[in-house]
């Protein structure tokens, strides 16, 4: 199996209150809420919106300790990460290793949706947050 990005898989941005920024997305700018949920395991409430084929993930910390809050507290509101669809997320992140990139996870773990997942560090893409989904 050939290790392969297919496409974006959706964009994460980090929000205060997730509902407000439900209302915004659904109101404002048409897009339908797919699923809300709740991870206590990453820390956060998360909400999916969909619109064509475009993906946004919300995401509300849950507690001030988490990886999103020191975000949210450090950056405010705003784009948190890209996601990108791939084929072969073990072969992909060894390739990735392989040139260098510095990796967040050397082994996918199961996200919010139950799939693979695995964040590239910042310091190797430009200073943006890169998560791989493999569902």
């Amino acid at each position: 199996m050939k290790d392969i990005i297919v496409g974006l898989d959706h964009i994460g941005i980090v929000v205060r209150r997730i509902e407000d920024s439900i209302s915004l997305y659904e109101q404002l700018l048409g897009m339908k809420l797919e699923k809300l949920e709740v991870s206590k395991k990453h820390g956060v409430k998360a909400a999916f919106l969909s619109i064509g084929e475009t993906n946004i993930e919300l995401v509300e910390p849950l507690s001030e300790s988490s990886p999103v809050a020191r975000f949210l507290e450090k950056r405010g509101q705003g784009v948190h990460h890209l996601a990108f669809r791939v084929e072969n997320m073990e072969g992909m992140l060894e390739n990735l290793k392989d040139k260098g990139v510095l990796l967040v996870d050397e082994k996918p773990r199961i996200g919010i949706e139950g799939g693979k997942i695995a964040f590239l560090h910042p310091k190797s893409t430009g200073d943006v947050l890169v998560e791989l989904c493999e569902h």
